[in-house]
């Protein structure tokens, strides 16, 4: 998948995202299964703003993304924040000599771009390869209710003033797979002219029970699984959030 064009236009598509939800529900947890967590690695951090976050409550953040245009746009905007977050280009599933975290998280879905469980147990097992003993591991992904009832042969328009889009939620080959066929129309400022960009971005996901399997099969014990940050039941939420600890 590219990322070009899309880092461009990633804070404005995600600026209704409750990344304050995320370092609400991550303090909960940390705070009641006892973890001594002073450094974090977030994984799939994409434009930074949740590393910003959390950096600002004190602790010691490393942000990882495969996009090198993500990385770029973090990069200016941790500096604009005051905030000190290392930033490296790796993939999740080849993560290697980032040291050592007391906790690692992989959030907003960017653990659905793995498109079969072996993907999912290679970067477990990375995950545990970067984790402290009895480090804490929390990842969310999108519900198969989400797969099934919102990205299934759906399709969503937003017309704004500087940015229009036009998104195709296409059910995919693979069971419990989606295909988002995107096009945007950005305003270039110079020319006061519109540009047209297309995205294909594949995403799957897996039953709670699946998740749960690979992560005891990595070395992981199970400690906790919610729906949309415990407002909602499993079986009818959108995102799935997990805590798990390293054994």
């Amino acid at each position: 998948m590219s990322y070009t064009n899309f880092a461009k236009i990633y804070d404005e598509l995600m600026k209704d995202v409750p990344y304050e939800k995320w370092v609400r529900f991550f303090e909960e947890k940390k705070d009641k299964y006892q973890f001594p967590v002073q450094n974090i690695l977030d994984i799939g951090c994409g434009t930074g703003e949740l590393a910003i976050l959390l950096s600002k409550k004190g602790y010691l953040v490393t942000g990882v993304d495969l996009s090198e245009e993500m990385l770029s746009i973090a990069f200016e905007k941790v500096k604009n924040a005051g905030v000190s977050v290392q930033l490296f280009e790796q993939d999740m599933r080849e993560l290697e000599g980032l040291g050592t975290f007391d906790c690692v998280q992989i959030v907003c879905d960017s653990l659905n771009y793995l498109q079969d469980l072996d993907e999912v147990k290679t970067t477990f097992e990375r995950v545990s390869d970067h984790l402290t003993e009895n480090g804490m591991f929390i990842f969310d992904v999108h519900s198969i209710w989400k797969m099934q009832n919102q990205f299934n042969d759906q399709t969503y328009a937003e017309n704004g003033e500087d940015v229009s889009f036009i998104w195709h939620a296409l059910e995919g080959e693979e069971s419990n797979s989606v295909v988002h066929d995107l096009t945007f129309f950005i305003l270039n400022e110079k020319t006061e002219q519109y540009e047209r960009f297309d995205e294909i971005h594949e995403q799957r996901t897996f039953s709670v029970e699946e998740y749960s399997m690979v992560l005891e099969s990595s070395g992981f014990e199970l400690l906790d699984v919610v729906g949309d940050f415990g407002e909602s039941e499993i079986d009818t939420a959108e995102r799935i959030l997990f805590v798990a600890r390293k054994k």
